[in-house]
Protein backbone atom coordinates (compact mmCIF):
# COMPACT_ATOMS: atom_id res chain seq x y z
CA UNK A 1 0.00 0.00 0.00
CA UNK A 2 1.29 3.46 -0.85
CA UNK A 3 2.00 5.78 2.05
CA UNK A 4 0.00 8.98 2.28
CA UNK A 5 1.81 12.16 3.20
CA UNK A 6 -0.11 13.59 6.10
CA UNK A 7 -1.04 17.26 5.83
CA UNK A 8 -1.30 19.57 8.81
CA UNK A 9 -4.42 18.71 10.83
CA UNK A 10 -7.31 20.66 9.33
CA UNK A 11 -9.81 22.36 11.58
CA UNK A 12 -13.42 21.44 10.88
CA UNK A 13 -15.31 24.36 9.35
CA UNK A 14 -18.61 25.50 10.82
CA UNK A 15 -20.68 23.85 8.09
CA UNK A 16 -19.47 20.36 9.03
CA UNK A 17 -20.18 20.46 12.77
CA UNK A 18 -23.16 18.63 14.26
CA UNK A 19 -24.76 18.50 17.70
CA UNK A 20 -24.42 15.49 20.00
CA UNK A 21 -27.52 13.24 19.92
CA UNK A 22 -29.74 13.58 23.00
CA UNK A 23 -33.37 13.15 21.89
CA UNK A 24 -35.82 10.65 23.35
CA UNK A 25 -36.34 9.07 19.90
CA UNK A 26 -32.59 8.62 19.51
CA UNK A 27 -32.39 6.76 22.82
CA UNK A 28 -35.37 4.57 21.86
CA UNK A 29 -33.68 3.62 18.58
CA UNK A 30 -30.47 2.75 20.42
CA UNK A 31 -32.42 0.58 22.85
CA UNK A 32 -34.30 -1.27 20.09
CA UNK A 33 -31.20 -1.99 18.00
CA UNK A 34 -29.25 -3.23 20.99
CA UNK A 35 -32.14 -5.34 22.32
CA UNK A 36 -32.39 -7.14 18.97
CA UNK A 37 -28.59 -7.49 18.82
CA UNK A 38 -28.38 -5.66 15.52
CA UNK A 39 -25.43 -3.72 14.17
CA UNK A 40 -25.84 -0.39 12.42
CA UNK A 41 -23.42 1.38 10.14
CA UNK A 42 -24.57 4.55 11.87
CA UNK A 43 -22.73 3.51 15.04
CA UNK A 44 -19.95 1.35 13.60
CA UNK A 45 -18.86 3.96 11.04
CA UNK A 46 -19.34 6.90 13.45
CA UNK A 47 -21.71 8.70 11.07
CA UNK A 48 -22.08 12.41 11.86
CA UNK A 49 -25.81 12.28 11.06
CA UNK A 50 -26.69 9.65 13.65
CA UNK A 51 -28.42 12.11 15.97
CA UNK A 52 -30.70 13.49 13.28
CA UNK A 53 -31.48 10.15 11.65
CA UNK A 54 -32.07 8.18 14.84
CA UNK A 55 -34.23 10.97 16.24
CA UNK A 56 -36.46 10.34 13.23
CA UNK A 57 -36.17 6.56 13.75
CA UNK A 58 -34.18 6.14 10.55
CA UNK A 59 -31.35 3.61 10.76
CA UNK A 60 -29.14 1.71 8.37
CA UNK A 61 -28.90 -1.88 9.52
CA UNK A 62 -25.56 -3.60 9.00
CA UNK A 63 -25.81 -7.37 8.49
CA UNK A 64 -23.25 -10.21 8.25
CA UNK A 65 -21.67 -9.30 11.59
CA UNK A 66 -19.59 -6.36 12.79
CA UNK A 67 -16.15 -7.44 11.52
CA UNK A 68 -14.95 -6.74 7.98
CA UNK A 69 -12.46 -8.84 6.04
CA UNK A 70 -10.97 -5.72 4.45
CA UNK A 71 -9.17 -2.68 5.82
CA UNK A 72 -10.19 0.38 3.82
CA UNK A 73 -8.28 3.50 4.83
CA UNK A 74 -11.44 5.60 5.27
CA UNK A 75 -13.61 3.20 7.26
CA UNK A 76 -14.02 2.89 11.02
CA UNK A 77 -15.56 -0.60 11.01
CA UNK A 78 -13.26 -3.13 12.69
CA UNK A 79 -11.24 -5.55 10.60
CA UNK A 80 -10.40 -9.16 11.38
CA UNK A 81 -11.72 -12.70 11.19
CA UNK A 82 -15.54 -12.56 11.30
CA UNK A 83 -17.76 -14.86 13.32
CA UNK A 84 -20.06 -17.41 11.72
CA UNK A 85 -23.23 -16.05 10.15
CA UNK A 86 -26.21 -15.73 12.47
CA UNK A 87 -29.08 -17.62 10.77
CA UNK A 88 -31.66 -15.70 12.83
CA UNK A 89 -30.42 -12.24 11.88
CA UNK A 90 -32.87 -11.82 8.94
CA UNK A 91 -35.83 -12.33 11.27
CA UNK A 92 -34.45 -9.85 13.82
CA UNK A 93 -33.88 -7.23 11.14
CA UNK A 94 -37.47 -7.68 9.96
CA UNK A 95 -38.67 -7.38 13.57
CA UNK A 96 -36.84 -4.06 13.95
CA UNK A 97 -38.29 -2.73 10.70
CA UNK A 98 -41.80 -3.73 11.78
CA UNK A 99 -41.44 -2.27 15.29
CA UNK A 100 -40.11 1.03 13.96
CA UNK A 101 -42.89 1.08 11.34
CA UNK A 102 -40.39 2.15 8.68
CA UNK A 103 -41.59 3.27 5.28
CA UNK A 104 -38.07 2.76 3.88
CA UNK A 105 -35.11 0.79 5.21
CA UNK A 106 -31.46 0.58 4.16
CA UNK A 107 -29.62 -2.73 4.57
CA UNK A 108 -25.85 -2.74 4.28
CA UNK A 109 -23.06 -5.05 5.43
CA UNK A 110 -19.41 -5.55 6.09
CA UNK A 111 -17.31 -7.20 3.38
CA UNK A 112 -17.27 -10.99 3.80
CA UNK A 113 -14.57 -12.24 1.46
CA UNK A 114 -14.45 -15.39 3.60
CA UNK A 115 -17.88 -16.54 2.39
CA UNK A 116 -18.29 -18.40 -0.90
CA UNK A 117 -21.13 -16.10 -1.97
CA UNK A 118 -19.87 -12.98 -0.16
CA UNK A 119 -23.05 -13.00 1.93
CA UNK A 120 -25.40 -12.45 -1.01
CA UNK A 121 -27.84 -15.18 0.04
CA UNK A 122 -28.03 -13.60 3.50
CA UNK A 123 -28.98 -10.29 1.86
CA UNK A 124 -31.71 -12.12 -0.04
CA UNK A 125 -33.03 -13.72 3.16
CA UNK A 126 -33.17 -10.34 4.91
CA UNK A 127 -35.16 -8.88 2.02
CA UNK A 128 -37.51 -11.88 2.10
CA UNK A 129 -38.15 -11.57 5.85
CA UNK A 130 -38.80 -7.82 5.65
CA UNK A 131 -41.29 -8.41 2.85
CA UNK A 132 -43.11 -10.88 5.12
CA UNK A 133 -43.15 -8.73 8.28
CA UNK A 134 -43.42 -5.27 6.72
CA UNK A 135 -44.80 -5.62 3.18
CA UNK A 136 -45.30 -1.87 2.70
CA UNK A 137 -41.69 -1.00 3.54
CA UNK A 138 -39.47 -0.19 0.58
CA UNK A 139 -36.00 -1.72 0.73
CA UNK A 140 -32.65 -0.28 -0.28
CA UNK A 141 -29.53 -2.43 -0.20
CA UNK A 142 -26.01 -1.08 -0.02
CA UNK A 143 -23.86 -4.07 -0.86
CA UNK A 144 -20.15 -4.83 -0.95
CA UNK A 145 -18.56 -5.41 -4.35
CA UNK A 146 -18.78 -9.25 -4.19
CA UNK A 147 -15.36 -9.40 -5.83
CA UNK A 148 -14.73 -12.86 -7.30
CA UNK A 149 -18.11 -14.15 -6.00
CA UNK A 150 -19.82 -15.57 -9.09
CA UNK A 151 -23.60 -15.25 -9.07
CA UNK A 152 -23.71 -13.03 -5.97
CA UNK A 153 -25.02 -9.93 -7.73
CA UNK A 154 -27.75 -11.95 -9.41
CA UNK A 155 -28.83 -13.42 -6.05
CA UNK A 156 -29.42 -9.98 -4.54
CA UNK A 157 -31.10 -8.52 -7.64
CA UNK A 158 -33.47 -11.49 -7.93
CA UNK A 159 -34.59 -10.82 -4.33
CA UNK A 160 -35.98 -7.54 -5.75
CA UNK A 161 -34.89 -4.71 -3.49
CA UNK A 162 -36.34 -1.36 -4.54
CA UNK A 163 -32.93 0.33 -4.74
CA UNK A 164 -29.54 -1.28 -5.34
CA UNK A 165 -26.71 0.88 -3.98
CA UNK A 166 -23.01 0.19 -4.29
CA UNK A 167 -20.53 2.95 -3.55
CA UNK A 168 -17.45 3.69 -5.63
CA UNK A 169 -16.22 5.71 -2.60
CA UNK A 170 -13.46 7.63 -4.42
CA UNK A 171 -11.80 8.31 -7.77
CA UNK A 172 -9.81 5.49 -9.43
CA UNK A 173 -6.39 7.10 -8.83
CA UNK A 174 -6.88 6.87 -5.05
CA UNK A 175 -8.06 3.24 -4.87
CA UNK A 176 -4.64 1.86 -3.98
CA UNK A 177 -4.51 3.98 -0.81
CA UNK A 178 -8.19 4.50 0.07
CA UNK A 179 -9.84 1.25 -1.03
CA UNK A 180 -6.98 -1.21 -1.68
CA UNK A 181 -9.06 -4.40 -1.52
CA UNK A 182 -11.45 -3.23 -4.25
CA UNK A 183 -11.28 -2.60 -7.98
CA UNK A 184 -12.84 0.53 -9.48
CA UNK A 185 -13.94 -1.01 -12.77
CA UNK A 186 -15.31 -4.12 -11.06
CA UNK A 187 -17.57 -1.85 -8.98
CA UNK A 188 -18.72 -0.08 -12.15
CA UNK A 189 -19.47 -3.46 -13.77
CA UNK A 190 -21.50 -4.45 -10.71
CA UNK A 191 -23.77 -1.41 -11.13
CA UNK A 192 -24.02 -2.01 -14.87
CA UNK A 193 -24.87 -5.68 -14.27
CA UNK A 194 -27.74 -4.77 -11.93
CA UNK A 195 -29.31 -2.65 -14.67
CA UNK A 196 -28.84 -5.37 -17.28
CA UNK A 197 -30.57 -7.94 -15.06
CA UNK A 198 -33.41 -5.60 -14.08
CA UNK A 199 -33.54 -2.33 -16.06
CA UNK A 200 -36.39 -1.00 -13.87
CA UNK A 201 -34.44 -1.34 -10.60
CA UNK A 202 -33.13 1.95 -9.25
CA UNK A 203 -29.34 2.04 -8.90
CA UNK A 204 -27.33 4.35 -6.73
CA UNK A 205 -23.68 5.05 -5.92
CA UNK A 206 -21.69 7.52 -3.89
CA UNK A 207 -18.26 9.01 -3.42
CA UNK A 208 -16.49 10.97 -0.72
CA UNK A 209 -14.56 14.15 -1.51
CA UNK A 210 -11.70 15.72 0.40
CA UNK A 211 -9.46 12.66 0.02
CA UNK A 212 -7.09 14.31 -2.45
CA UNK A 213 -9.11 14.05 -5.67
CA UNK A 214 -9.53 16.91 -8.14
CA UNK A 215 -12.67 18.16 -9.86
CA UNK A 216 -11.83 16.62 -13.24
CA UNK A 217 -11.58 13.20 -11.58
CA UNK A 218 -14.96 13.65 -9.88
CA UNK A 219 -16.51 14.63 -13.22
CA UNK A 220 -15.03 11.48 -14.78
CA UNK A 221 -16.61 9.33 -12.05
CA UNK A 222 -19.95 10.96 -12.88
CA UNK A 223 -19.49 10.07 -16.55
CA UNK A 224 -18.55 6.49 -15.66
CA UNK A 225 -21.64 6.09 -13.50
CA UNK A 226 -23.91 7.50 -16.18
CA UNK A 227 -22.37 5.08 -18.69
CA UNK A 228 -23.49 2.33 -16.30
CA UNK A 229 -27.01 3.88 -16.23
CA UNK A 230 -26.83 4.71 -12.52
CA UNK A 231 -29.85 6.78 -11.45
CA UNK A 232 -28.69 8.42 -8.23
CA UNK A 233 -25.32 9.79 -7.09
CA UNK A 234 -24.38 10.95 -3.59
CA UNK A 235 -21.34 13.14 -2.86
CA UNK A 236 -20.28 13.92 0.70
CA UNK A 237 -17.33 15.24 2.67
CA UNK A 238 -14.85 12.65 3.92
CA UNK A 239 -14.25 12.87 7.67
CA UNK A 240 -11.28 11.10 9.24
CA UNK A 241 -12.59 8.67 11.91
CA UNK A 242 -9.29 8.35 13.83
CA UNK A 243 -5.68 9.55 13.44
CA UNK A 244 -4.83 6.13 11.97
CA UNK A 245 -7.14 6.62 8.99
CA UNK A 246 -6.56 8.45 5.72
CA UNK A 247 -6.19 12.18 6.44
CA UNK A 248 -8.65 14.81 5.28
CA UNK A 249 -6.79 16.55 2.48
CA UNK A 250 -9.34 19.36 2.11
CA UNK A 251 -12.75 20.51 3.26
CA UNK A 252 -15.02 21.12 0.28
CA UNK A 253 -17.17 24.25 0.61
CA UNK A 254 -20.97 24.25 0.29
CA UNK A 255 -20.58 26.31 -2.91
CA UNK A 256 -18.33 23.63 -4.41
CA UNK A 257 -20.88 20.96 -3.49
CA UNK A 258 -23.54 23.02 -5.28
CA UNK A 259 -21.32 23.06 -8.36
CA UNK A 260 -20.95 19.26 -8.17
CA UNK A 261 -24.73 18.90 -7.89
CA UNK A 262 -25.36 21.12 -10.90
CA UNK A 263 -22.80 19.21 -12.97
CA UNK A 264 -24.29 15.83 -11.98
CA UNK A 265 -27.80 16.94 -12.86
CA UNK A 266 -26.51 18.20 -16.19
CA UNK A 267 -25.04 14.77 -16.88
CA UNK A 268 -28.47 13.18 -16.53
CA UNK A 269 -28.75 11.64 -13.05
CA UNK A 270 -32.36 11.36 -11.89
CA UNK A 271 -31.31 12.25 -8.35
CA UNK A 272 -28.30 14.00 -6.85
CA UNK A 273 -27.43 14.55 -3.20
CA UNK A 274 -24.29 16.62 -2.74
CA UNK A 275 -23.47 18.39 0.51
CA UNK A 276 -20.88 18.28 3.31
CA UNK A 277 -23.01 15.94 5.43
CA UNK A 278 -24.39 13.79 2.61
CA UNK A 279 -23.95 10.07 3.22
CA UNK A 280 -25.26 7.13 1.20
CA UNK A 281 -28.21 6.51 3.49
CA UNK A 282 -28.86 10.10 4.59
CA UNK A 283 -32.53 11.00 3.90
CA UNK A 284 -32.78 7.73 1.95
CA UNK A 285 -36.54 7.41 2.42
CA UNK A 286 -37.48 10.87 1.19
CA UNK A 287 -34.88 10.62 -1.57
CA UNK A 288 -36.49 7.38 -2.77
CA UNK A 289 -39.83 9.17 -3.16
CA UNK A 290 -38.09 11.95 -5.11
CA UNK A 291 -36.37 9.33 -7.24
CA UNK A 292 -39.68 7.75 -8.22
CA UNK A 293 -41.15 11.16 -9.04
CA UNK A 294 -38.11 12.07 -11.15
CA UNK A 295 -38.43 8.87 -13.16
CA UNK A 296 -42.14 9.50 -13.78
CA UNK A 297 -41.40 13.02 -14.99
CA UNK A 298 -38.64 11.70 -17.24
CA UNK A 299 -40.96 9.10 -18.77
CA UNK A 300 -43.75 11.63 -19.28
CA UNK A 301 -41.32 14.07 -20.86
CA UNK A 302 -40.18 11.38 -23.30
CA UNK A 303 -43.75 10.99 -24.50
Amino acid sequence: MQTVEKPALLRKPEWIRVKAPVSKEYKETVKLMHSLKLNTVCEEAACPNIGECWSKKHATVMILGDTCTRACAFCNIKTGKPNLLDPHEPQRVAEAVAQMNLSHVVITSVDRDDLDDGGSEHFAEVIKEIRKRAPLTTIEVLTPDFLRKEGAIETVVHARPDVYNHNLETVPRLYSTVRPGARYFHSLRLLDTVKKINPSMFTKSGIMVGLGENKAEVYQVMDDLRAANVDFITIGQYLQPTPKHHPVMSFITPAEFSDYEAMARGKGFLMVSASPLTRSSYHAGSDFEKLKTAREKSINKAF
